[in-house]
């Protein structure tokens, strides 16, 4: 069972914060230069491209929701099994 669901928009926010925080730790560490301003357009795409995942995985959550629910409809009503009376 699943503790949580899985939401793809964190990830790939996350992944950009780690991403720039290597870039300035490798920079800090002498390993290579980075500028200043790096962080800025690499944090600006990737939260960008979170927003588009997360608007993606949003949108297939509602639809597959809405498939299932229209679904559930096909089956005989609870009331005609004979274990109610319908008055």
């Amino acid at each position: 069972m699943l503790r949580h669901e899985f939401r793809p928009g964190r990830l790939i926010a996350g992944a950009a914060a780690l991403g720039t925080a290597a870039a300035y730790l490798g920079g800090a560490a002498g390993a290579w230069r980075i500028p200043w301003f790096t962080a800025l357009p690499v944090m600006s795409g990737g939260l960008a491209l979170a927003a588009v995942a997360t608007a993606v995985h949003y949108r297939l959550r509602r639809r597959r929701s809405a498939t299932a629910a229209s679904s559930e409809n096909t089956e005989a009503p609870a009331s005609t099994s004979g274990s109610q009376a319908i008055r």
